[in-house]
């Protein structure tokens, strides 16, 4: 059986990837700068105003910092190039970061709530104004972090988890304003609590599609936006398709998506055949934008000789000369 393999990366090249890494990083660090000197000050004011909100929203702009590390650090070891056991490389770090920031957004909304418990059954005095004063500081440097952020977030999991940090982080510093005010003018103690568990139920709900898309890709799903079955039909029209067999379509980063697949072909020459495979290549990377494409061409099995009955394999000549010498 003639089989044929077939290999191509539509992946950026080396050249490509550089500039991008390096804004990447560029960006990264000056929103993390940004968020530890806030954090500083966000976290003294709270602590001196006693509001919990404001707390919660230093701890969660500390994990923003403490996510931003990981996106950093994930970002940087993404760019290296493959070698030794890591065939594919490390553009997988990026999605066990964006999984480690969408559990540690779940573990902050889970201690916010549990401190606004404490607090309702502990009530203190609250000061309105300094409280109001550093949420609103907080919200634009939010607002700033997020136009840094925003633009490279496109198909970059590890971008788009500190980007929902941010932007939870941005919702929070909004409820602290309205709590603060509301606490300046008619002493309601009690919205800072109210503030404090919308803000742990924004957070973990804004987790959990990232959670779910990173386990996706550790257990090489499909990506969403491509469903195998019509991959499949897709194949099977093109002329010469006699059958297709292990078909598989995974994602190994957020921007490489890989298929291969065994495929029984009808072709008479290794000219037609070099022809579908750039067809095949070419129309699945334009249709289902899938990057790195494996397939393995084969002609149809010919059909065997029929085989008899021991009986009629021996030789006559030798079954008469053993009949005459019974």
């Amino acid at each position: 059986m003639l089989s044929l393999e077939w290999c191509r990366c539509g992946c950026n090249d080396a050249s490509q990837t550089v500039p991008i890494g390096e804004q990447k990083t560029k960006v990264l660090l000056v929103t993390a700068a940004l968020l530890g000197f806030f954090f500083v000050a966000e976290w003294t004011v709270g602590l001196w105003s006693q509001s919990l909100s404001l707390q919660a929203d230093a701890g969660h702009m500390f994990s923003d910092v403490t996510a931003l590390g990981i996106s950093l650090f994930a970002s940087y070891l993404a760019q290296q190039p493959a070698r030794g056991k890591a065939t594919f490389g490390y553009e997988r770090i990026e999605v066990l970061a964006a999984l480690l920031n969408g559990l540690s957004l779940l573990a902050i909304a889970s201690f916010i709530t549990w401190e606004a418990v404490q607090r309702w059954q502990n009530p203190g005095n609250i000061l309105g104004l300094p409280m109001l004063a550093i949420a609103i500081v907080g919200l634009i440097v939010n607002l700033i972090n997020i136009s840094f952020l925003h633009p490279h977030t496109h198909n970059d999991l590890n971008l788009k988890g500190a980007l929902l940090h941010i932007m939870a982080d941005t919702a929070s510093s909004v409820g602290v304003i309205a709590a603060a005010v509301v606490i300046h003018l008619w002493n309601w103690w009690w919205a800072d609590v109210a503030i404090s568990l919308v803000v742990a139920t924004f957070t973990g709900v804004s987790a959990l599609p990232l959670i779910q898309e990173s386990l996706k890709i550790f257990l090489e799903y499909a990506p969403k936006s491509i469903d195998p079955v019509e991959v499949k039909k897709f194949i099977e029209c093109f002329p010469g398709i006699v059958e297709i067999e292990r078909l598989h379509i995974w994602t190994i980063s957020s921007r490489k998506v890989m298929l291969c697949a065994n495929l029984t072909v009808e072709c008479a020459t290794n000219i037609e055949r070099d022809r579908l495979l750039e067809k095949l290549h070419t129309h699945l990377q334009d249709n289902f934008q899938i990057t790195d494409i494996t397939l393995q061409l084969a002609s149809p099995a010919k059909p065997g000789k029929v085989r008899l009955h021991p009986l009629f394999n021996q030789d006559l000549s030798l079954m008469l000369a053993a009949k005459k010498s019974g």
